[in-house]
C-alpha cells in the first residue's frame, strides 16, 4: 500500500497535478518593515530572494501604501518598476491605505533566477507651485510592511530545479549521529555556517532519531557506515575509500498537516489555521564520505563557496579538497572599497534627498579599527549659481559630515570617525540633497543627478584598537591573525554542536572568509598549543582545561557572585538550577586571543547556543568581557578584571564563613533580642531595688 501511494505521489508530481499552493510572504518577513519615501521625487528598492520551488507565472505582488494626507492626490503619482522595467503607474486616491496588485511572471526574475527586484518611485505635490513644495516635510508616502508577495509554489519541476547549489535555502535543520565524533561536530558547524549565510533565522540541530515529523528538509552528516539504515538506503551513490560525498535525496511525501496561513482580509494579513492534505517535497542533503579521510574532504568542501555554488547536480564525489588557496588573500584588510562591502553603481536623479546605503562590520577589517576614514568620490550635475546642494554622510543614523556642492560637479570628501562613533555593525548613508533656485525651479526640476564611484570610494582603518584586556567588541576580529583551535569537552560535545556553528559563522562573517580553525577535544590539547594558538573553548565547568587559563576574568569552575560597585548590591549569582550560558574573552598566556564558553543546568545545548548568539550581537558597551545568557534570552554583560572587588567566589569560603553568611541576620537578631532582654532584666532589678529603698 505504501509503495502504491509513493508511486501515485510521484506520478502526480511529474504531471503537475494538485502540486501547487499559494503562499503569502509579507515584506516584513523579508526584513522590510514600514518604509517611508520622502520628498517631491523619491524612491526605494527591494530585493526578494525567490525559492527554487516558486513558479512565478501566476504569482502576484501586492503593495499597500499610506500617503500623507497633505498631498494633492490628483497631482501625485506612484510608479512601480519591477526588474528595472516600468510596470505600473497610478495617481493617488483619497483612501488612507491604498493598494496596488501586479501580476508576475518568470521574465521578472534576475538572470540567475534567484532574485526579484522591485523599485517604487514617487512624484508628489502639495501645491501647484513646485518651488514652494521643495522643503515641505509633509511630502511622503509609507510602504506598509504587510505588503506581500503571493507566490505560486509548485512541485512540477521539483526534480529538475533543485540541486546542491540552491538547496541550502530550503534547509531548516541539521542532523548528526547519536554518538558524534569530532568530525561530525565539525561538519555540523560548517553546515550551520553555510545555512546561516542564506539568512535562515532559526536553524535547528537534532540528534539522529529525534527529528520531528514536521522537519522534512534538512542536512544529515556522518560517514556512510554511521548513517541510519533507512537514511542510507536513500543514497544511491557509494563513495569509495578516501572519497567525500555530497548527495541530495529528493522525494515527495503525501502529508496531512495543520497549517497556519497568512490570509488577506480587508487589506491585512491575518493568521488562519487550516488542515491540509497534499504533496510535500522533501530534501535531505547528505554530507558524508566513504571513510574518515573522505568525510574530511567533504567537510573541507563545505567551507568552499565556489564548489557549493557551482554544483548543479544531485551528487558530488570529492577526490581532493583544500582551502589553502584562501591563504593567498591579502591578510591586511585595512582598506576596503565600497564595492567590496556590497556597494553597486547607482545613478540617482531628482530633487530633495537622494540616498545610498552601505553596510559594513568591524570584522571586515583585519583588526578592530580605532579610527576609520570614510572617503567618498562621486560625480554630480553642476549647480546653477543660486541652486542649493549639499552632500551629507550619516553613520548609524547620526549626521557626521556635510559639504556644500558647487559648480564643479566633482566630489572628493572624507571624514574620520573614532571608536565611539562606529559599532560592531554599521550603516553608512551617503546623501545628495538638492534644491533648485526659485527663479530657475521649473527649468532645473529634472536636471540634477549624481553617482558615487564605488571602486574609488573606500573605508580605511587608520589605527588598530589595542587594549590591555580583550572585550566582546573586538570579537571576532581578535581571531583574524594567527591560527585558531576550537576545543570541546568530550562529555559536552554534542550539546555544543549548534554553538560551534555560530562560532564558525562569525569567524567567517566578513568579506574574506578565510578562518578555518582546527577542532580538538580538551583532553588532547597540550599546554604548548594553548599558548601557541588562539583558543575558542566550549567546555564543561569542571573541565581541567580551565586551570590552564590563569588570566581569565572569572573562574567558571567555581561558584561565584557579582556585586555592583556603586551600591554593593548583588547583581548575579551562579546557580546550576537555571540553564545559563557563560562566556568570557581575554588574552592568553602568550597574548593570544582566548574565548571560553560553558553552560550550566539541564538545557545545555540551548544554554551554549544562547550565549554564542549573545556575544555576536550589537553590544552597547566597548569593554564587556564576561557575558551570561539564559535560555530565555536574558543577557547580562560585565567588565571584570582579575583584581575586581565586585567578584566573590562562594566555593572558596570556609565552613564558618558560609555559616555566618547564611545565618548572620538571624544571629544578629538573636544578639539584639538578648541585649534587649538583658536591658529589661537589669531595669526591673533596679526598679525593684528602688521600691525596697522607698519602703
Amino acid at each position: 500500500m505504501n509503495r502504491f501511494l509513493t508511486l501515485l505521489a510521484f506520478i502526480l508530481v511529474m504531471f503537475g497535478l494538485n502540486a501547487s499552493a499559494q503562499t503569502l510572504a509579507s515584506f516584513k518577513s523579508y526584513g522590510h518593515d514600514d518604509d517611508a519615501i520622502y520628498g517631491m521625487s523619491g524612491s526605494t528598492s527591494y530585493f526578494f530572494k525567490i525559492d527554487p520551488l516558486v513558479e512565478m507565472n501566476g504569482s502576484k505582488l501586492v503593495l499597500y501604501f499610506e500617503p500623507s494626507r497633505a498631498l494633492l492626490f490628483n497631482n501625485s503619482f506612484v510608479n512601480v518598476i519591477v526588474a528595472d522595467r516600468p510596470t505600473y503607474s497610478t495617481r493617488l486616491t483619497r483612501d488612507s491605505i491604498q493598494k496596488i496588485t501586479i501580476d508576475l511572471d518568470r521574465s521578472f526574475l534576475s538572470n540567475d533566477g534567484k532574485y526579484l527586484k522591485v523599485q517604487i518611485k514617487t512624484l508628489l505635490n502639495i501645491s501647484d507651485d513646485k518651488c514652494r513644495d521643495l522643503d515641505n516635510p509633509a511630502m511622503w508616502i509609507k510602504i506598509k510592511g504587510y505588503s506581500y508577495l503571493s507566490l505560486n509554489r509548485s512541485t512540477k519541476d521539483f526534480f529538475n530545479n533543485i540541486n546542491i547549489a540552491n538547496c541550502f535555502d530550503s534547509k531548516r535543520a541539521i542532523v548528526y549521529p547519536s554518538n558524534p565524533s569530532l568530525s561530525d561536530l565539525k561538519a555540523v558547524a560548517w553546515a550551520y555556517s553555510r545555512m546561516k549565510k542564506t539568512q535562515i533565522k532559526n536553524i535547528a540541530v537534532y540528534e539522529a532519531g529525534h527529528v520531528p515529523d514536521s522537519v522534512r528538509n534538512y542536512i544529515m552528516v556522518g560517514t556512510m557506515n554511521k548513517l541510519p539504515a533507512d537514511m542510507r538506503s536513500l543514497v544511491k551513490v557509494n563513495p569509495g575509500a578516501g572519497q567525500g560525498l555530497f548527495y541530495l535525496s529528493k522525494r515527495v511525501l503525501n502529508v496531512t498537516d495543520s497549517l497556519i496561513k497568512m490570509v488577506d482580509m480587508n487589506g491585512h494579513l491575518t493568521p488562519v489555521r487550516t488542515v491540509q492534505t497534499g504533496i510535500t517535497p522533501s530534501e535531505i542533503l547528505f554530507v558524508s564520505g566513504g571513510d574518515d579521510a573522505g568525510y574530511e574532504k567533504t567537510i573541507t568542501a563545505l567551507g568552499n563557496m565556489n564548489i557549493l555554488n557551482s554544483t548543479f547536480g544531485d551528487y558530488l564525489l570529492i577526490d581532493k579538497a583544500e582551502n589553502s588557496f584562501f591563504k593567498t588573500i591579502d591578510q591586511n584588510r585595512s582598506k576596503l572599497t565600497l564595492k567590496q562591502i556590497g556597494g553597486v553603481t547607482n545613478f540617482m536623479s531628482g530633487i530633495g534627498s537622494l540616498k545610498t546605503v552601505y553596510n559594513f562590520k568591524n570584522s571586515d577589517f583585519s583588526f578592530t579599527p580605532k579610527e576609520v576614514e570614510i572617503r567618498i568620490i562621486a560625480n554630480y550635475s553642476a549647480l546653477n549659481p543660486n541652486d542649493r546642494g549639499f552632500f551629507n554622510i550619516y553613520l548609524n543614523g547620526s549626521l557626521i559630515s556635510s559639504e556644500k556642492l558647487d559648480q564643479s560637479g566633482k566630489l572628493n570628501t572624507s571624514v574620520t570617525i573614532n571608536r565611539y562613533q562606529h559599532h560592531k555593525y554599521n550603516t553608512l548613508e551617503a546623501e545628495f540633497r538638492f534644491y533648485p533656485s526659485s527663479g530657475n525651479c521649473n527649468n532645473s526640476f529634472t536636471n540634477f543627478f549624481s553617482e558615487i564611484d564605488v571602486d574609488k570610494s573606500y573605508l580605511e582603518s587608520k589605527n588598530p584598537f589595542i587594549t590591555n584586556d580583550l572585550s566582546f567588541y573586538q570579537y571576532p576580529e581578535a581571531f583574524n591573525s594567527g591560527s585558531t583551535r576550537i576545543v570541546v569537552s568530550r562529555e559536552y560535545a554534542k550539546y555544543a554542536a549548534a554553538a560551534m556553528g555560530e562560532v564558525i559563522y562569525e569567524l567567517n562573517n566578513n568579506i574574506n572568509a578565510n578562518n578555518f580553525p582546527e577542532f580538538v577535544y580538551s583532553d588532547q590539547i597540550s599546554t604548548g598549543d594553548i599558548k601557541k594558538y588562539n583558543i575558542i573553548a566550549l567546555v564543561s565547568r569542571n573541565d581541567k582545561i580551565l586551570k590552564e587559563f590563569p588570566d581569565a576574568p572569572i573562574k567558571f569552575d567555581e561558584k561565584f557572585r557579582i556585586y555592583n560597585n556603586d551600591n554593593n548590591q548583588e547583581v548575579y549569582r551562579l546557580s546550576d538550577s537555571v540553564s545559563n550560558g557563560l562566556a568570557q574573552i581575554f588574552y592568553g598566556r602568550s597574548n593570544n586571543a582566548t574565548l571560553v564558553l560553558t553552560a550550566t543546568g539541564t538545557h545545555l545545548a540551548d544554554a551554549f547556543l544562547s550565549v554564542a548568539k549573545s556575544i555576536t550581537e550589537q553590544l552597547s558597551t566597548l569593554s564587556s568581557n564576561v557575558c551570561i545568557s539564559d535560555v530565555s534570552n536574558n543577557k547580562y554583560l560585565f567588565n571584570i578584571s582579575k583584581s575586581s572587588e565586585n567578584l566573590e567566589y562562594i566555593d572558596t569560603k570556609s565552613a564558618l564563613s558560609k555559616f555566618w553568611e547564611s545565618y548572620n541576620l538571624y544571629i544578629l537578631l538573636g544578639i539584639l533580642i538578648l541585649i534587649l532582654l538583658s536591658f529589661l532584666y537589669v531595669r526591673s532589678r533596679v526598679q525593684r531595688s528602688q521600691d525596697i529603698v522607698s519602703d
